[in-house]
């Protein structure tokens, strides 16, 4: 089997030994090139030229925003309004060792967060032949894995951009205090937003919505963060939009959120699982995030989903 291993260096948990250990592992099960990411982009670039290549597995130690990047490279710009994969000719599998902050897309599929765990788990599913098959979310030409969002989201992903360009280092910890301080910031604005979803639904006076491709949607160290608990990679699209703001309210959404029984609901909340497709209009310019990745300001976003869209080496379903 012909691999490659893309390693992003700058990721927030490996370590020059870690990668090393990780490729040499890897070497002794499968023909490997080993290739480190130097910009932007770069991840992506080398995904497209490993699927034209007839690469038959590449495999992505990093974080979620290298795992996003590869996988965008091996698929393409999916059609605006396509709910299926449309990538002509075959594509490799792909494979996550972790090697970011929170690695939410690979821990989502059953994969250890743990890089030397993780390898020796990927060694052992590809010598037993195991992957699976699984849908992927898109929205403003861009696939994403497990989540997407507008406003609140949005607006954290983008300060701790800002902080990693300023040399911060990105932890859980450090997400939370920006949330906090996001949120308390912006509570008092008017909310802008409407949420519309191909049931039939349309919810104006939104703050702020997630839409979610899996569940869930982050962790804090071991602690998963549900937001769409009824959301698979085996189904559609989740969407979260809250529509208040009063902390009281928020609190409560919380705590389900972070509960045993991760069952978020609220007369505030409007939640939906399993959606082809989710329209979010904004009166004002609101901010973008992709797997984390923060895009920009947008004023009407369609999330789609695309069921069956990539092959992925990860312990089967579990039923």
């Amino acid at each position: 089997m012909r691999a490659i291993l893309i390693v992003n260096p700058n990721a927030t948990s490996t370590t020059a030994a870690g990668r090393d250990l990780v490729a040499h592992a890897l070497s002794s099960r499968v023909s490997l090139s080993v290739l480190h990411t130097t910009h932007r982009g770069h991840a992506s670039e080398v995904a497209t030229e490993a699927r034209r290549s007839g690469i038959d597995l590449v495999i992505v130690h990093g974080g979620d925003g290298t795992v996003n990047e590869v996988v965008n490279g091996l698929l393409g710009t999916p059609a605006p309004t396509s709910m299926q994969s449309v990538t002509v000719g075959p594509v490799p599998l792909l494979a996550v060792v972790p090697g970011g902050s929170a690695n939410v897309f690979a821990r989502s599929l059953g994969i250890s967060k743990d890089p030397v765990e993780a390898t020796n788990q990927l060694i052992d599913l590809i010598e037993s032949g195991t992957h699976r098959r699984i849908g992927l979310g898109h929205c403003d030409k861009r696939w994403f894995t497990f989540n997407a969002g507008l406003g609140l989201d949005a607006d954290v992903c983008e300060a701790i951009d800002d902080g990693r360009t300023s040399g911060d280092v990105v932890t859980p910890a450090r997400y939370v205090r920006t949330a906090l301080r996001t949120f308390f910031r912006r509570k008092r604005r008017d909310p802008v937003l409407t949420v519309e979803t191909d049931t039939g639904v349309v919810s104006d006076g939104v703050h702020y919505a997630f839409v979610s491709n899996s569940d869930p949607w982050t962790f804090l160290e071991d602690r998963p963060v549900h937001t769409n608990p009824d959301t698979t990679f085996d189904g559609g699209l989740g969407v979260f939009a809250m529509r208040s703001t009063k902390v009281v309210t928020s609190l409560r959404v919380v705590a389900k959120m972070l509960s045993a029984s991760s069952d978020p609901r609220s007369p505030a909340l409007l939640r939906e699982d399993d959606v082809a497709w989710v329209r979010v209009r904004c009166s004002e310019p609101t901010g973008l995030q992709v797997d984390g990745d923060y895009l920009g300001e947008r004023t009407d976003v369609l999330f789609a989903s695309a069921p069956d869209a990539l092959d992925v080496v990860a312990p089967a379903r579990s039923v």
